[in-house]
């Protein structure tokens, strides 16, 4: 991968130690990954934020690297593993509270945007098509590759961090060629978000970089999320298009026997003992959806929804976290149902969702069983 002369000595540590650890990352990435160069980026997502994920180890890097790395570009940064607000809910232990809160201190002191959220698509403004950016979040690198029309790679914690820093990344990959390898026809009649997801699910597991999905007109935004989801949590795909004419050189079928065999390999229960929503967490057109959904019903079990702080701030001022909350939901800001605390093996032993990253997670890292259902299912079972 070819240097400019600053990026040389930026590696060589001309820059201080903050940059050389930064521009090393980037030139490991790059060479592992044929990039020719590195090229701008305007705005940066990073993850490695949950204390459940990133442990004592992540905890001290970040105490570290604070004391001097600033970010150059707007970075915002994925979920926390709690709720500031709810802590007393779920009687969480001390020692992960002031590990978590360590960290959300040395990405203040750092500047991140705290936006504590895996949407941050839905939080922020969409920058033009075709903009470079370097998100880590797998939801969201395939959602603003997808749907945004941005570039970026499905970047790593460390990438997207040393991109955070450093305002460049690594021009390959998805950012060089993003022409789907393979096409994927939709064989399932009458699709909801769990079909969606499904497919998603399939499409990581079979397709490389890019694929197209033919045989879908449109999607709306639950769908969307749902794909991008799911799509990330299985395999390395990055992006996908929908086009019933595309060329590439492979193509393959996803018909109901696929989608039972991905549903058979998640859904391990017949009920749960609690629902949750919001992997990837919902946005306000969905918190606004799920309000009228629920209009006059009210939950048998609990039920947690996760969502950005700010948009659950403009859905309290628009009534619907009002109504949500009447109809028994709880809701939680700046984390996300995956590798949290507030939903473990030691509370529940099995978890309603209609969601399959999720799922995934409930079932692969905390060792729940999972009743996987799509959200209109979910209103007419698990509400009176």
């Amino acid at each position: 991968m070819e240097l400019t002369g600053e990026e040389e000595k930026s590696l060589s540590g001309e820059h201080g130690e903050v940059l050389q650890t930064a521009y090393r990352i980037l030139s490991a990435t790059g060479e592992a990954t044929d990039a020719e160069r590195l090229v701008p980026i305007h705005w940066a997502h990073v993850s490695g934020v949950n204390y459940n994920t990133i442990g004592d180890a992540g905890e001290e890097f970040l105490a570290g690297l604070s004391k001097k790395a600033r970010f150059r570009v707007r970075t915002t940064v994925n979920p926390m593993g709690y709720d500031k607000d709810s802590v007393e809910k779920f009687g969480l232990d001390e020692n992960f509270i002031q590990k978590q809160e360590s960290i959300r201190k040395s990405y203040k002191k750092m500047g991140v945007t705290p936006s504590f959220s895996c949407i941050p698509y839905e939080v922020y403004d969409l920058p033009a098509e075709g903009t470079q950016v370097a998100f880590a979040e797998t939801n969201a690198a395939i959602y603003a590759n997808s749907i945004g029309k941005l570039k970026t790679n499905k970047e790593s914690a460390f990438s997207a961090l040393a991109s955070a820093i450093t305002g460049k990344s690594p021009y390959s990959d998805l950012r060089k060629d993003d022409s789907p390898t393979m096409s994927i026809a939709m064989k399932v009649s009458d699709p909801n978000e769990l079909t969606f997801g499904l497919l998603g699910y399939f499409a990581g597991k079979v397709a490389d970089k890019s694929v197209a999905i033919s045989g879908v007109k449109s999607m709306d935004k639950r769908c969307n999320k749902s794909m991008c989801a799911s799509m990330g949590t299985s395999g390395t795909c990055g992006k996908f298009v929908l086009d019933d004419n595309s060329d590439a050189s492979e193509k393959v079928d996803f018909d109901e026997k696929e989608m039972q065999k991905a549903y058979d390999e998640l859904n391990t229960a017949e009920s749960g003992d609690l629902v949750t929503l919001g992997s990837p967490q919902l946005g306000l057109e969905e918190m606004t959806d799920l309000a009228e959904m629920l209009r006059g019903k009210a939950f048998k079990k609990r039920c947690l929804i996760f969502c950005p702080r700010a948009i659950q701030e403009q859905a309290r001022h628009l009534g619907y976290a009002g109504q949500l909350e009447s109809a028994g939901c709880e809701l939680l800001s700046d984390c996300c149902t995956c590798l949290t605390p507030l939903v473990t093996k030691k509370d529940v032993d099995s978890v309603t969702t209609n969601s399959i990253k999720g799922a995934y997670y409930y079932k692969n890292s905390s060792g729940l069983d999972v009743n996987l259902k799509s959200l209109s299912e979910i209103v007419r079972d698990e509400t009176s």
